[in-house]
């Protein structure tokens, strides 16, 4: 394994910018993930969703609303409004150690990966280093 392709979750489960807050929640809690690239209607990545940024918007809403109106405001709330615009992307071909760098330097959880026209391919993650990490050390072992 030496590059992100290797590694990575191709094809991730991604969400249009057009998309609802509810959507956002219902399809990190159903698929168990926690970084949603958020697409435009050509497939090209315009964001990031994090469960970071989910949760501290739901709260928000809890908090402003009360929980028996959390669902309404959630369907209210794009994710366009709230996405991550500000993130790091790289190519398929990225070295694992560069991105191994980028992770301890930046301390970031995810790293989506696209081609040269900024389409989705996959995502990587940091919790992708420790199963990779696991991996060598019962090789090692």
């Amino acid at each position: 394994m030496k590059h992100v392709a290797d590694l990575m979750t191709a094809d991730p489960f991604c969400l249009d910018r057009s998309a609802n807050l509810k959507d956002a929640h219902d399809l990190m809690r159903t698929k168990n993930v926690r970084h949603i690239p958020v697409i435009d209607t050509n497939g090209e990545l315009v964001g990031m969703l994090t469960q970071k940024v989910l949760v501290a918007k739901v709260m928000s809403l809890v908090a402003q609303f009360g929980s028996s109106e959390l669902e309404r405001k959630e369907k209210q709330q794009l994710v366009a409004d709230i996405m991550l615009t500000d993130f790091a992307s790289v190519l398929a071909t990225t070295t694992l150690l560069e991105v191994a760098e980028f992770f301890v330097a930046n301390r970031h959880g995810c790293l989506p990966i696209v081609d040269k026209t900024n389409k989705i391919k996959g995502i990587l993650t940091s919790s992708d280093f420790v199963r990779l990490a696991a991996m060598l050390l019962k090789q090692s072992a």
